[in-house]
Formats: C-alpha cells, sequence, structure tokens
C-alpha cells in the first residue's frame, strides 16, 4: 500500500483571498483521503495591540505579560480570527471534509511559528497559499511560505497556485535521484485515489552542459534518460495505475529551463518535486529547479516532497 503522508495535514491561513483558495484546494483534495486531522493555523503578529499599546506608559514585558493586554488578546481573537477561521472550516466541510478539524491560533512570527507548531505537533503535510514575488525579493523579504520550505525538512510542501480548480494533470520532473523518486512514489500515490486524474507526465531533462561528459564516459544519456523515465512509470503500474494515464517525455537543455518551459507550454494543475533540504541562500546561488519552478510558475499548485 503507498502512504501519501496525508495523516495529520496543517493549513496556515491568513484573512486573504490567497488563503481562501488554498482552503479551498485543501477540500478538494484531501476529501480523496482518509486522515488524522486537519488543523487551520493562525499567527497573529502583534499589530493589534498598536492601538491599545500606545495609550500605555509600562515596560515591554510587563505590557505583554500583563492582565490588560491578555484580555485584549482574547476579544481580538474571539472577535476577528476564529470568526474568519469558522467560515473556513465550512469551506472544508462543504468541500465534502468529513474527519477532525482544528483551529489553533499563536503568536509571533508566522514563519518560525508554523515550523515550530509543525514539527512540534508532527504534520506530515503542509499547505499554504503563496504570493507571486521574485526569488530575491522573497529570499530578502523572508516570505512565510519560503521561510517553511526551507525551515521543515521531511515534510510535503503544498504551495497553492493561482490557478482554481481539480487535480487533472500532474507533471512530475525525474533525475533518477532519490528526491525525485520521492515525488514519483507521492504522484503514485495522489493517481491511486483521485479518480479524475487525466495524465501524469514524467518528464526527464538531459542536461545540455553535461552531454558530452556522459558521452565520452561511454554513456548514452538518451538511453539512461529512458531508463531513468521506465523505472519512474513502473511505480505506477505496479499499483495498478493504467498505463494511458502515465505519460513519458525527455528533452535537452538546462534543467530549471526546460521545466519551466514545459508548465508554461502545458496546462498542468499539480507539479511534483523532490527536492534535497539546504538554506534558501544556497537555492538562490545555485539555482535549484524547485525555486525557479516556484518563482516562475505561478499558476499551478507545486507539492515539494522535502527530505
Amino acid at each position: 500500500m503507498v502512504n501519501c503522508s496525508l495523516k495529520k495535514v496543517l493549513l496556515p491561513v491568513d484573512k486573504s483571498e490567497n488563503s481562501l483558495r488554498a482552503v479551498k484546494f485543501a477540500g478538494n483534495f484531501l476529501r480523496n483521503f482518509q486522515f488524522e486531522n486537519i488543523t487551520l493555523f493562525y499567527v497573529m503578529t502583534g499589530g493589534y495591540l498598536s492601538e491599545h499599546m500606545k495609550n500605555l506608559d509600562f515596560r515591554a514585558e510587563l505590557i505583554k505579560n500583563s492582565e490588560i493586554i491578555t484580555k485584549i488578546k482574547k476579544r481580538h481573537v474571539e472577535e476577528n480570527i476564529m470568526p474568519f477561521l469558522s467560515e473556513y472550516e465550512n469551506v472544508l466541510k462543504n468541500a465534502g471534509i468529513t474527519g477532525l478539524i482544528e483551529k489553533k491560533v499563536d503568536e509571533g512570527d508566522p514563519g518560525n511559528k508554523i515550523i515550530e507548531f509543525a514539527e512540534r505537533e508532527n504534520f506530515q503535510t503542509v499547505i499554504l497559499a503563496r504570493r507571486g514575488i521574485s526569488e530575491i525579493k522573497s529570499y530578502f523579504l523572508g516570505s512565510v511560505s519560503n521561510k517553511v520550505l526551507h525551515g521543515l525538512t521531511n515534510r510535503n510542501i503544498y504551495l497553492v497556485g493561482e490557478k482554481e480548480g481539480p487535480i487533472l494533470d500532474i507533471l512530475v520532473p525525474v533525475d533518477g535521484s532519490e528526491y525525485s523518486m520521492k515525488a514519483v512514489e507521492h504522484a503514485v500515490c495522489i493517481t491511486k485515489y483521485i479518480k479524475d486524474i487525466r495524465k501524469v507526465t514524467l518528464l526527464r531533462v538531459i542536461n545540455l552542459s553535461l552531454y558530452l561528459e556522459r558521452i565520452q564516459s561511454g554513456i548514452d544519456p538518451e538511453e539512461e534518460a529512458k531508463e531513468i523515465l521506465d523505472k519512474a512509470k513502473k511505480r505506477f503500474l505496479e499499483q495498478g495505475i493504467k498505463e494511458e494515464l502515465v505519460e513519458t517525455k525527455i528533452s535537452v537543455g538546462f534543467p530549471k529551463d526546460e521545466v519551466v518551459k514545459e508548465i508554461n507550454q502545458v496546462v498542468y494543475n499539480l507539479i511534483i518535486m523532490g527536492r534535497k533540504g539546504r538554506s534558501a541562500l544556497k537555492d538562490l546561488v545555485l539555482g535549484g529547479v524547485s525555486s525557479a519552478v516556484i518563482n516562475k510558475c505561478l499558476e499551478p499548485t507545486i507539492a515539494i516532497i522535502n527530505l
């Protein structure tokens, strides 16, 4: 039996259209699976205290722990946070979610709190919205999705794109590494349980910068690519998935450019990529394929299978 690692799902949200889109995606996606619980998680950043604190003349730590601040926080949660979290809960239920849905509120830096909560409570999957900002801006501004992506390992992280609707067509770039094979296994699981999927495309990009080196080493890059794709496709067939659902493609070029081009030329709902955990700065400098896809392809949802 394949394992999608969707038993416990963390859904960080705020009061925005992007978060609402992520909640809708989660509802339509997760209704296909059995899970223990979904947790809607909101992090307060402290701005709600500004109007009250300007009239208080206490030391910061005393203010933070004082009875009046505790009351302000409680009222803010009850009046301004729980109502929209309850709306999101209803969105999930209306999508057909019948399992346990929890609502949690914390305070602090959103990215750090999401990472801390996911690790402490052992969530295997995180689904969150992302904003369309450049890689440079994302790194220096420390966007929430960027921080979570690089701060969590051994998790599935879904970055919900701008395109709404069901998952019909999936792209899985493969290179034969253990990271890409983890992505293949995740795709197998999804394809097994979501009956509406029309096509899964396995893409192998032969790296142009290494082509001559492989030839000189006595390796035929075309045959090597075919072997990698056949191995990946076999995982689907072993789980009883119909052969006509799985398509294989080979292209030659620079991997990040070719994957982005494929996504832009074909309408995919979901991109699944394996990724070795590394820092945001290393991704920025090395120009990883996953980073290029995340920052240049805003419409599809992107699942990063982090190791």
